[in-house]
């Protein structure tokens, strides 16, 4: 047994530092009653932050766009993520950020306005949304009846929790016996899955959907090494008949990096493997990791002891 409290993961709430299990908010706070909260998650690998810059611009971002303002400015929430994951001492870690509208100061509010704001971070062990065995044998993944969620009613750029059609998607694919799930828009275009963007390939050329998705700093990564690896790539609409006829599939997200496909619905793509060329981005993307791509040292807790 460690002797370190925080081994399991550390937590801040409401300007304190404590371990993960011990951290809770309000049953009447508005983040929790409904899911008015904003939030983003950073991977530590090996000891550093994988663009942390990115994800606390993407986190400004969210937080401007829904009204949101904790107490914490950029500076203090960076220092935040630092000492969560020094106390916990993990080297690869799952770092979370949240912004959640609070309960309100005068009782029975029904004025965002009236509420107050309040900063919520943990680090925790690292988690992948699709396991690494899984990964090795490439993700089943399922086609959902269950359609995304209009981006005219909920933003997909600003991280959210309203994950009520991407759990029902994800229902349906286990009930189906598949490992996940991806969304098509009323229209039939390809938006995302539950917590990672996806990407097809089709005669050497890879496409992520346009719409219905959050703008992913893994997918930004991947696009940034399709072009230094010369492979054509762009985000652009993906009809539903059109992710069917692909030649590879994978899916991209913080929380496990590239996450190749080797199957969609009853269809068997590969030899049931993961495709060369997922394979060479996956590859690739670790190798760049190992290398100190985008890399932040996460702070000792001694170098913080003025903060």
């Amino acid at each position: 047994m460690s002797a370190n409290p925080f081994a399991e993961g550390a937590a801040y709430v409401k300007g304190r530092f404590v371990p993960f299990a011990e951290a809770s908010i309000p049953v009447t706070d508005w983040g929790f009653t409904r899911s008015d909260a904003v939030y983003d998650v950073v991977h530590v690998f090996q000891g550093g932050f994988f663009r942390l810059d990115d994800h606390l611009d993407r986190f400004a971002r969210a937080m401007e766009r829904r009204r949101l303002a904790p107490p914490e400015d950029r500076a203090a929430i960076e220092a935040v993520l630092h000492r969560c994951v020094a106390l916990s001492g993990l080297q690869d870690a799952y770092v979370a950020m949240v912004a959640s509208r609070g309960k309100p100061k005068v009782a029975g509010s029904r004025r965002p306005a009236d509420c107050e704001n309040h900063l919520i971070a943990y680090a925790i062990p690292w988690i992948d949304v699709i396991p690494k065995d899984v990964q090795e044998r490439g993700a089943h993944l399922w086609l959902a009846s269950t359609p995304r969620v209009p981006d005219a009613s909920v933003d997909p750029t600003v991280k959210n929790y309203q994950w009520s059609d991407l759990t029902s998607g994800l229902m349906e694919a286990h009930d189906e016996g598949y490992d996940t799930a991806v969304l098509c828009d009323a229209a039939g275009y390809v938006t995302e899955g539950p917590g990672f963007n996806i990407f097809m390939v089709k005669d050497g050329r890879v496409l992520t959907p346009d719409r219905g998705s959050l703008q992913g700093i893994t997918r930004r990564s991947v696009l940034e090494l399709c072009e230094q690896l010369g492979i054509p790539a762009e985000v652009a609409p993906i009809t539903r008949a059109e992710f069917e006829d692909a030649d590879e599939i994978f899916a991209a997200t913080t929380a496990g990096g590239v996450m190749p496909v080797s199957r969609l619905g009853k269809r068997i793509m590969g030899n049931d493997r993961p495709g060369p060329l997922s394979l060479q981005l996956k590859d690739t993307y670790w190798r760049r990791h190992a290398e100190g791509w985008h890399r932040t040292p996460v702070r000792p807790l001694e170098d913080m002891a003025a903060e």
